[in-house]
C-alpha cells in the first residue's frame, strides 16, 4: 500500500485525465492568482513584489477567485509577492479546494512553521513550490537552504506534494549544484532554471558564463532521463538550453489563454510580464482565445510556466510522453526504499562483484556526483 501511495503521488502533479479536457476544449488550464504584492525578502532579480502596496481584501480575492473558476479554469496557482504574508492565506487555500480547483503555493519558506503547514494541509493544499537558490544568502538573493533546510522536516508525513525551484545566474551558479544535490537527496523533485529576462529582454542581474550555464543543463537533462526527481519536463530543459544557443524555437504562446495571470489588483495579465489594464471581473472566453497567438515577445521567452502550458497543449504526447517514462523509472527506487538498507546491498553487489569492500567502508552511496 505503501509503494501504491508513492507511485500514486508520482503521476498526481500532471493530473493527466483532468488535463486532457483543457486539451481538447477553449477553457484555461490554468491561472497564476497574486494574493498580494507584499514580499518579507527583496532578491535583486525578482520584479514581482511592492512593499508599499496593501493585501487584497479576502473579499475581493475570493470575488476573483469565483470568476476564475466559472471561465474554466481547473488550477490555480497562489503567488506573490510572498503569499504566506496574507494573513487569509489558508482560508484562501480552503476556499480554492471547495470551488474545485487544484491548488498550489509558491513561498519562499521562510515564514513556513509546522502548525502553518498543517493547517495548510487541513485546508487542502496539494502542491507547494519552494523557491530556494543559494546554500547561503547573498546580497542578490536572500532565498537559501540554510533557512529552510530545518523546516523541511515539516513535509515528512504531510499530504502535500513538495518540489524546490531555484534560479541560476551568475551570482547563484556556484551554489546551484548544491541545491540541487540538496533537494534530490532527500527525495524531493528539484529544479534550477534559467534566469530570465524582461520582455525587452534586459537582465536584471548577470546571466553567467553560457557553456558553464549549458553544462548544468545538460546535466539536468541526464538526470531526469535516467529517472532522477528533476523537477521539470525534459521539454523546458531542452527550451532553456536553445535560449543558451540563441535557437529559435517554434511554438505558439498560449499565455492569456490556457494560462494566465490575475494581479493583486484584479487585473488580467497576459502573463507575469505582459500586462493589460483589463479587470478579470470584465474578462470572457473570447478575450481569453484571442490570445492564442504567436506574439511578439515570445522569441527568447523566459516565462517557463507560460511556455510549459503551450508545450503541454501543442504536443501533449511528446510533452506527457517523456514525462511518463521519467516518472515510472523512479518506482524501483522508490520499492528498494521500502526495504531496509536495500540500496546498499544492491550498490555493494554491482561495484563489487567479488566481494570486496570499498576503502574506509564507503559505498560511495547517494546522488550521483556526474553531474558536469
Amino acid at each position: 500500500m505503501k509503494l501504491l501511495k508513492r507511485a500514486r503521488r508520482e503521476f498526481s502533479g500532471y493530473n493527466i485525465l483532468e488535463s486532457g479536457k483543457r486539451l481538447l476544449d477553449r477553457k484555461p488550464l490554468q491561472c497564476s492568482l497574486y494574493v498580494t504584492d507584499r514580499c518579507n525578502l527583496d532578491c535583486a532579480y525578482c520584479t514581482e513584489y511592492d512593499n508599499s502596496r496593501p493585501h487584497p481584501s479576502l473579499d475581493d480575492l475570493k470575488k476573483w477567485i469565483r470568476k476564475i473558476r466559472e471561465l474554466g479554469t481547473m488550477r490555480i496557482a497562489l503567488v506573490g509577492g510572498e503569499p504566506l504574508v496574507h494573513p487569509n492565506i489558508v482560508e484562501l487555500v480552503r476556499y480554492c479546494r471547495e470551488l474545485g480547483f487544484a491548488t498550489s503555493l509558491t513561498t519562499n519558506g521562510f515564514l513556513l512553521t509546522r502548525k502553518l503547514v498543517a493547517q495548510l494541509e487541513d485546508a487542502g493544499l496539494q502542491v507547494m513550490q519552494i523557491s530556494v537558490d543559494r546554500m547561503t544568502p547573498s546580497p542578490i538573493t536572500k532565498k537559501s537552504f540554510k533557512t529552510i533546510l530545518p523546516k523541511l522536516d515539516y513535509f515528512s508525513d504531510s499530504k502535500i506534494s513538495l518540489h524546490i525551484t531555484g534560479v541560476i545566474c551568475a551570482d547563484t551558479l556556484p551554489e546551484s549544484r548544491a541545491v540541487l544535490e540538496t533537494g534530490l537527496s532527500r527525495g524531493i523533485p528539484t529544479e534550477v532554471r534559467l534566469v530570465h529576462a524582461d520582455p525587452l529582454h534586459r537582465f536584471r542581474v548577470e546571466r553567467g558564463p553560457r557553456e558553464e550555464l549549458e553544462r548544468f543543463i545538460d546535466s539536468m537533462i541526464e538526470r531526469k532521463r535516467r529517472g532522477e526527481k528533476i523537477h521539470t519536463s525534459e521539454a523546458i530543459l531542452n527550451y532553456q538550453r536553445s535560449l543558451l544557443r540563441g535557437e529559435h524555437v517554434e511554438w505558439t504562446c498560449m499565455a492569456g489563454y490556457k494560462l494566465f495571470f490575475v494581479s493583486a489588483q484584479g487585473k488580467f495579465w497576459i502573463c507575469s510580464m505582459v500586462h493589460t489594464d483589463k479587470h478579470i471581473m470584465d474578462v470572457t472566453l473570447d478575450d481569453l482565445y484571442a490570445n492564442y497567438r504567436k506574439k511578439s515577445c515570445q522569441e527568447g521567452c523566459g516565462v517557463y510556466c507560460a511556455v510549459s502550458a503551450s508545450l503541454l497543449v501543442e504536443k501533449p504526447i511528446a510533452v506527457l510522453g517523456k514525462e511518463i517514462v521519467a516518472r515510472t523509472k523512479r518506482i524501483p527506487s522508490m520499492f528498494r526504499s521500502l526495504i531496509p538498507n536495500a540500496d546498499k546491498a544492491t550498490h555493494t553487489a554491482i561495484a563489487n562483484p567479488d566481494g570486496a569492500h570499498e576503502m574506509n567502508g564507503s559505498t560511495k552511496s547517494g546522488p550521483s556526483a556526474e553531474t558536469a
